[in-house]
């Protein structure tokens, strides 16, 4: 029976469903909303003094939500310069999706914005083939590290292209997320595909440390609603379950066994409170900013 089990990034559709009911239901563009409002402005304090062009590299930039509030504290910090932003993404439908928004915004005068389709390792192979190394002020990785290869390599190639006064903000599940409770107790039984790993903020800075590089760590508290996951039969909350586990249909193809200690696991405050009759994952974030 766990043969069946299949990854949830095998049903592109449903993932992108899961993945719209998780913003749906979870705190997480507002909590990185309050931090690019709050936080941000101290990070891109000095990244464009001098300069007349300011050049941006969104990595996995997805729909642009986070994008475009970003660039527009960068607009308002340095507002004569003008702003390359360059935007590395493999999925045509997040890239048709971040034009839109981008045509509907309108405080982003003076930006100019380039598409690439591809992951952040064909765009290395590409910048090495080319031998071209463009230098960047600003990079950006919001939630994307979970699907490169080789974390430590992707992260020292992107931090080899920042300028003297540039940063590379990450943004990915904190350490003490229920994320990081649910991957390592239950990691190995899910059908993980090789383009996906579990990495959370709790493993930068052994890697950036061995690096030698300067950083600084922000938590970022998050949760998401998951009362529906216990509801038997219920849509949204089997559409949650399998975003929880990276599994397509969880619900219907895991071992009784190990639904059983999944769904008990949930319910216990290494991942989730309980509060007014609700169910609220643990869904913190960690932001670090390296240094050049």
């Amino acid at each position: 029976m766990a043969a069946a089990m299949r990854s949830l990034l095998a049903d592109p559709d449903r993932y992108l469903q899961s993945f719209r009911l998780f913003l749906e239901r979870s705190t997480e563009h507002q909590c990185m909303q309050e931090f690019v409002e709050r936080q941000l402005p101290d990070v891109i304090a000095s990244i464009g003094n001098g300069k007349s062009t300011i050049n941006v590299l969104s990595v996995g930039g997805g729909a642009g939500e986070m994008d475009v509030q970003i660039l527009s504290k960068i607009r308002a910090r340095y507002p004569g310069a003008t702003i390359n932003n360059e935007v590395i993404e493999p999925s045509a439908d997040q890239i048709a999706k971040y034009k839109e928004r981008v045509a509907q915004a309108s405080n982003l005068e003076n930006i100019k914005f380039t598409w690439h389709k591809e992951t952040a390792y064909e765009y290395e192979s590409r910048m090495n083939a080319e031998k071209k190394s463009k230098k960047w002020d600003f990079i950006h990785m919001i939630q994307m590290l979970y699907y490169v290869k080789d974390v430590p390599a992707t992260i020292r190639y992107f931090h080899s292209l920042l300028e003297s006064q540039a940063k590379l903000l990450i943004i990915l599940v904190s350490g003490k997320s229920g994320w990081e409770t649910l991957w390592k107790k239950y990691g190995t039984a899910f059908p993980l595909e090789d383009l996906c790993s579990y990495v959370s903020s709790a493993d930068l800075p052994r890697m950036l440390d061995s690096a030698g590089l300067k950083y600084q760590l922000y938590e970022l508290p998050s949760r998401m609603d998951i009362t529906s996951c216990f509801i038997e039969g219920d849509k949204d909350g089997e559409l949650l379950l399998d975003f929880l586990t990276e599994t397509l249909d969880f619900a219907k193809t895991a071992p009784p066994e190990l639904k059983r200690q999944l769904m008990e696991e949930l319910r216990k405050p290494g991942c989730s409170e309980n509060r007014d009759g609700k169910v609220f994952f643990n869904n913190n974030l960690g932001v670090i900013v390296i240094e050049p």
